[in-house]
Parts: structure tokens; sequence; C-alpha cells
């Protein structure tokens, strides 16, 4: 190895330092560390997985919704939520009923078991969101979802690269 190639020590901590102001890079590990916190904290206080939990939180504080609904909520793809029900079905913790407005539509509903499983659960998440606006203010915690929310215009705007 020529004297003037740097070393692998270098060559990492100039590429980390590029990769630590790489948005696309940063939010993506920051949202894995926090489910893998979510779920840490579900499974030390509850029964529950972070989805079971987020899909009992909507129940409860929402009433009955669809699968749609709460994809929507969440802002994620409706078909991991369309796995969890019938599990959390199994251990009684929801029910399903045909839509009154839509009879093609299931709604998914909190039965007693469910409301029992979130209110196990929600002291632990409450304490988790109390902890992040220990560590933020009212407006930071405004503009950070102010950012995310242009993060998620940049990302959501057609691709006007053109194609070979």
């Amino acid at each position: 190895m020529d004297i003037k190639t740097p070393s692998r020590d270098a060559r990492m901590a100039v590429r980390k330092a590029s990769q630590d102001a790489n948005l696309f890079g940063r939010l993506s590990a920051a949202a894995i560390a926090s489910r893998g916190q979510a779920q840490r904290l579900l499974k030390g206080g509850s029964r529950l997985s972070i989805t079971e939990w987020r899909i009992l939180w909507d129940l409860a504080e929402a009433g009955p919704l669809s699968i749609q609904d709460m994809a929507s909520i969440q802002r994620t793809d409706h078909s991991l939520i369309s796995r969890a029900v019938p599990e959390m079905q199994r251990k009684g913790y929801v029910s399903t009923a045909r839509g009154t407005d839509d009879k093609r539509q299931s709604l998914v509903a909190l039965t007693e078991e469910g409301a029992r499983a979130y209110a196990e659960a929600a002291p632990i998440m409450a304490d988790r969101r109390a902890r992040l606006a220990e560590a933020f203010t009212p407006a930071e915690l405004e503009m950070f979802l102010h950012y995310i929310d242009r993060f998620e215009a940049c990302i959501a705007a057609p691709d006007d690269t053109p194609t070979p």
C-alpha cells in the first residue's frame, strides 16, 4: 500500500461523515431506531407488537375503522394491517363487521379484551411521547413535523429525470 493511501479508518471516517449528512439514510435509520425502541418498550410492559399497538391505539381513539382508514392514519401499507387483524381477532383484541355505508368494506372494532390490552400498553407509550416532548419544545416539534412534511412532498413529487 502506498504511503499516500489513506488508512481504512480515515476512509471510513470520511465516508461516515458524508453519510451522516445524507437525509435519506438518517431518516431511515431514525425510523428503524424508533420502531426498535417501541418494540422493546412494548415487549417489556405489554403483550403487543408495535403493529398491534398502533391498531389498538387508532381504534381506542377513533372508534371502528377500516383497514384502509388505519393505513391512511398510520401512513403505512394496508397489507401490514391486513396481516395483523386476523391474529388480533384470534387473540380477542378486535372484531370485524361489514361497513354500514359500504358493505364491501369491513370495519375493525376494539373488543373489551382489546381495550384491556390497550390500557396496559397506553401508559408505556404515553411515557415515550412525554420523553420526546421533554427533548423538544412545542415549537421545535412543530418545525420538525413541518420539515418532515416538506421532505415527504419532495419525495412524492414526480421524478423529472429523463429516462434513457
